[in-house]
This record gives structure tokens, sequence and C-alpha cells, in this order.
């Protein structure tokens, strides 16, 4: 699913190992110059492709000293509209320790999330505070905002440049006490509005922190993250993520993102092929 891990990993929707080079040119006839419709472009590719989504996700954990941990789930989404609140559930599968628990998203555009963990080991249904989304998802470097994507109007936007590429915007958050940054930076591609890469810079103006595109696909005719890399640029730590039975519209009920159904999770729409 679309940057789910945006999903917008993220986050799906960021084949390449690398960024292009794009080299700068003068603004063409096509190129947007209004900001807040590139970053409304931006936002509706990378978490709104379908009207549901559906991916297995592996993340493999690389710590500063090389130790690699594996965490693998099945994540679903579901639209309630177009670029509006969203519902996402994630069903984890590997490490034996975490197998079966489940996190629960119900995204809303204009209040604070709600968020639920459900810890089959205990057989706890934990609610996760809304202050808790600028920290790390089940010990990777994605946190939970990651997953479930920041809402644009918490951001200031400015188009800094414009590429042959790319549409290179910096957001400066409306209430920096919320959050550890001081502003990121994120390189929007021209064609797909896809983010290939976003930079969180802290107060002495130092990038700290860096997630990236590194593999896209089309599916279903929608371009897809199917590869991305999160990094502590500080600890040297980073996280893979690599998506794999991508489908979308699959007509996923709503009854699947309930706080009820997370000790039973539908196993219907959590199974891949």
């Amino acid at each position: 699913m679309k940057s789910i891990v945006a999903l917008s990993i993220t986050t799906l929707g960021l084949s390449l190992l690398a960024l292009p080079s794009p080299l700068a040119r003068p603004l063409a006839a096509q190129d947007l110059t209004d900001v807040a419709e590139i970053v409304r472009r931006a936002n509706l590719a990378s978490y709104y492709a379908g009207a549901d989504g559906r991916a297995r996700v592996r993340m493999t954990i690389t710590d500063a000293r090389g130790r690699k941990r594996i965490r693998q789930f099945v994540i679903l989404r579901r639209d309630r509209s177009d670029g509006g609140d969203q519902d996402y559930a994630v069903l984890f599968s590997r490490p034996a320790d975490v197998r079966n628990t489940v996190f629960l998203v119900q995204k809303h555009v204009n209040k604070d999330d709600d968020r639920w963990l459900y810890l089959p080991a205990l057989d706890l249904v934990r609610r996760i505070a809304a202050g808790d989304r600028r920290t790390s998802f089940v010990g990777s470097h994605l946190l939970y905002e990651d997953i479930s994507g920041r809402t644009p109007d918490a951001d200031e936007h400015e188009l800094v440049e414009t590429t042959d590429t790319f549409y290179v915007v910096k957001n400066t958050p409306l209430d920096p006490g919320s959050v550890e940054f001081a502003s990121w930076t994120v390189w929007i591609d021209k064609t797909t509005f896809l983010a290939w890469k976003m930079e969180y810079v802290d107060d002495t103006g130092e990038v700290y922190r860096r997630i990236e595109a590194l593999e896209v696909a089309e599916v279903d005719g929608y371009p897809t993250v199917t590869r991305m890399q999160a990094s502590d640029l500080r600890s040297g730590g980073h996280t893979i993520a690599e998506f794999s039975n991508v489908q979308y519209d699959l007509g996923i009920p709503e009854s699947v993102f309930t706080e009820r159904t997370l000790r039973n999770p539908s196993r219907r729409w959590f199974s891949v092929n």
C-alpha cells in the first residue's frame, strides 16, 4: 500500500538504489508554483492510492553495530474519503514474540488520531496516546506518524526549488513544541507526485533523520513504493522496509478496522497470496 509506511511508508509509493541527480532548470509552462497544490497532490499520491489497499511488509532493522532484527506484518488501509480520514490495521507475523500483535489507527485529518495496540501475550488492548506519534514504530527507525502520515495542515510549506525532476518543499511545523524537528524537506517527483526523499533538521540546522525511496513499481495503475529506507544519521542505524503482494481496491469493509476486532482480526483480509 501506498507509502504506507508512509504506512507514507508513509507510509507504498516511493527502481533506483539512489535518487537520480536532477539538474536545475528554468521553470517550464507545465511546472506548478502553488505549493499548496503540490503538497495536496503529494499527499494523495503517497497515502490515498485506490480506495483501499493491502501489502505484506518486511522490515530489516539494523543498529549502529550492524546487528539486524526482522519485523514482518500485513498492513491494510481503507479511505473514508479521498484526502480525508482513513483506517489502518497491521497484523504482525514475525518475530515469534510479536506474532498476532495488532496495531490499529483511525486517522483523523482535523483532530488527533485514535490508535490501539493489541498485545496477545498479555491479552491486552492498549490505547496509544496521540503524543506517541513521534515515537518508534515497534523498535524500527520509522515512527508511528510515518505509518499513517503527517497531516499537511500541521506545517507551513515553502517551495524552495524546482528541478528537472523534483519539487523541493520545506515544511515548518506550526506547533514546534509538538515535534522534535525544526523543519523537514521533501523531494516530490514532478510526474507521479511521490515523495522520494525526506530529510528532518534539528534546531542547529543539522539533518539527523532521512527517509528515502529505494525501489518503485506500478501496481494496478498506481506508482507504488516497494522498498524504502529510514535512517538515523546520529546513531548510524537504519530500517529497510520491503513491500510485496501489494493490491488496491479490494473492497475492505469498515468493520475490519474497529477496536472490537483487535483480538480476532479478519483472517480473510489479512491473508495475502
